[in-house]
């Protein structure tokens, strides 16, 4: 609940595994972004830690995502995807627990797997045993989450669509 300590509000908490995971869903970098912000105590989320922020991304493609990160509505952990021949659903999707998905086709079972301990278990690797990181972690990823979360604080700021182009 400090915009020093922590950059921002739900946004940056939490909405960034939705701007991840859509990136990787759709395949594509975003080329603009809307967004507003929600705040229904102001007391608790002070001038710029966000409650809730809903925003939608554009793709090159034409493909249009839309999300909601908030602090203050549960059950919203959940991917859903929808194209022209089917759909994707996990929910949850991005707990500790087991998560869980369903397509047009079926149910997709996975084992469970605790992903913060793969996590932990590469990172040892590398630093200990210098293995080669299966995803890169130069912070290039980061930097394009980022610099679209940026982008969105621009929208709501100005009520306007921002390219990132």
């Amino acid at each position: 609940m400090n915009k020093k300590l922590a950059g921002g509000g739900a946004m940056m908490d939490i909405g960034i595994y939705a701007i991840n995971g859509s990136r990787y869903m759709v395949g594509e970098e975003p080329v603009w972004v809307t967004a507003q912000e929600t705040k229904t105590n102001p007391q608790i989320f002070k001038e710029g830690v966000d409650e809730t922020i809903q925003f939608q991304m554009g793709f090159p493609s034409g493909a249009v995502a839309s999300y909601l990160s908030s602090y203050n509505i549960n059950y919203l952990d959940r991917f859903y995807l929808v194209g022209e021949k089917g759909f994707a659903e996990m929910q949850p999707s991005t707990g500790y627990g087991p998560i869980k998905g369903h397509t047009h086709k079926g149910e997709l079972t996975q084992s469970h797997t605790t992903h913060q301990t793969v996590q932990m278990e590469e990172m040892a690797g590398i630093i200990l045993e210098g293995k080669e990181p299966i995803v890169p972690v130069n912070g290039e990823e980061a930097l394009k989450d980022l610099k679209i979360i940026d982008a969105i604080y621009l929208a709501v700021k100005t009520g306007k669509k921002i390219s990132l182009k």
